[in-house]
């Protein structure tokens, strides 16, 4: 297969391909011409990476399930530490999302949203708190 061919059946697209050969994740053979020749197994790899980078896999991480699915005498367990630590990853980016929702939510909530030039939310983003004579807002505290 040539590469627009293995960017169809793979759904990636040709650069991502590219790289992926740059960074020596994939190592497709060469014709006597210099074109790329991709193999059932180069397909196989390039949809597998795939599928690893649209659940947030890093490349490094990629490397080493790549190696650990060659790797028939592998021990199921160090798939699932990898796993479970990519996990742990997510949850902790979730928590932080929510964190970051909060607060930017509380900064809104502050804001009039009027025609004075007085914002909670500059205030809140400077790290200031409230100011005196500012009686019509409470200070805001950042999470």
């Amino acid at each position: 297969m040539n590469i627009g061919q293995v960017a169809e059946r793979t759904r990636l697209p040709p650069k991502t391909i590219r790289h992926y050969e740059e960074i020596g994740l994939i190592r497709p053979m060469r014709g006597d011409n210099g074109y790329r020749h991709f193999s059932e197994r180069d397909a196989h790899d390039l949809a597998f990476l795939g599928r690893a980078r649209s659940l947030g896999f890093t490349i490094e991480e990629c490397r080493v399930l790549l190696a650990l699915y060659a790797d028939k005498g592998r021990a199921s367990a160090d798939v699932k530490r990898l796993a479970q630590d990519h996990l742990a990853q997510i949850d902790a980016k979730i928590a932080e999302l929510h964190e970051m929702r909060a607060t930017l939510a509380d900064l809104v909530e502050a804001c009039a949203g009027d025609h004075r030039p007085d914002c909670p939310i500059l205030r809140g983003l400077a790290g200031e708190q409230g100011r005196a004579g500012d009686a019509d807002e409470s200070p805001m505290k950042v999470r």
